[in-house]
């Protein structure tokens, strides 16, 4: 685990997260932390405890819907549950993720991701990939529309991934993700999710972009992290993956396992060596 990030660092105080805030964190080697969220109640009780930012993932369609992968969520589930969480949170950074076939290119990018912000009250879009991704980056960037790329594990394309695999293995591979982060970068994103990678690799991208990383199942040198909300709390059905850890087991109270999430992350204990590929 990396030791040149502060740790043990306050708690930032109350007000509104914004990315230049992100920006400042990862400047000042301040961890960021971040969950998933669905609905008000736990958007309340995670904004209390502290958590930078609030994804409204389409993750929904598996952990509140029911469904194998999150292929079968769209625009209006996400509207739905992005107004929810706004009504709850008043701290966080809210990131809306535009889900499977709603940004093809640059105008239906435009378009859903200004619902996201109009109609479900987010801050920030999140969009999977690179590539022919970048135009629409670029296109929402310049409008107005903050954007989080996501690299690695993509689960809209968990079908061309031949299933729900750790990416960046192999040096070819590896080199893809590299260049594809300074890809995402230049195009105008100000946020990168990292997933399912080998921390080794997550730390040298984490050191080579100018924008906050933020890890899930990507080790302990991004620079924050997240989970589903479900995993954290050790409520999701059937196995869970790998890098997650239950932080409700011991504790009195889900706002006792938040707090100690929180915690965890800002002084560098989360994830550990056990949840890192």
């Amino acid at each position: 685990m990396s030791t040149s990030r502060r740790t043990g660092a306050a708690a930032r105080p109350h007000g509104t997260i914004s990315g230049p805030v992100l920006q400042e964190m990862k400047r000042n080697q301040e961890r960021i932390a971040a969950l998933t969220a669905y609905d008000a109640s736990f958007a309340h009780l995670f904004d209390a405890a502290g958590v930078d930012v609030l994804l409204v993932g389409d993750s929904l369609g598996m952990a509140v819907q029911g469904h194998p992968n999150t292929l079968p969520v769209d625009m209006d589930a996400m509207v739905y549950h992005c107004r929810a969480v706004r009504r709850g949170s008043h701290r966080a950074l809210l990131v809306g993720d535009l889900p499977f076939g709603s940004y093809p290119g640059p105008a239906e990018a435009y378009r859903n991701g200004a619902r996201l912000m109009a109609e479900g009250g987010m801050a920030m879009v999140k969009l999977e990939g690179a590539g022919p991704v970048l135009d629409s980056i670029r296109y929402l960037s310049e409008r107005g529309i903050p954007v989080c790329a996501h690299l690695g594990l993509t689960p809209q394309s968990v079908h061309a991934f031949g299933g729900f695999k750790v990416q960046g293995v192999r040096a070819e591979s590896a080199q893809r993700l590299r260049d594809a982060a300074q890809d995402v970068a230049a195009a105008g994103a100000t946020l990168l999710v990292l997933e399912c990678v080998p921390g080794k690799l997550a730390r040298e991208i984490t050191a080579s972009v100018p924008i906050p990383t933020i890890g899930i199942g990507a080790g302990p040198d991004c620079d924050g992290q997240i989970l589903v909300c479900y995993d954290m709390l050790g409520v999701t059905a059937g196995r869970r993956p790998k890098f997650s850890k239950d932080f409700l087991a011991g504790k009195d109270s889900i706002a006792d396992a938040v707090a100690g999430y929180v915690d965890a992350v800002k002084r560098g204990q989360f994830p550990a060596a056990a949840h890192t590929f």
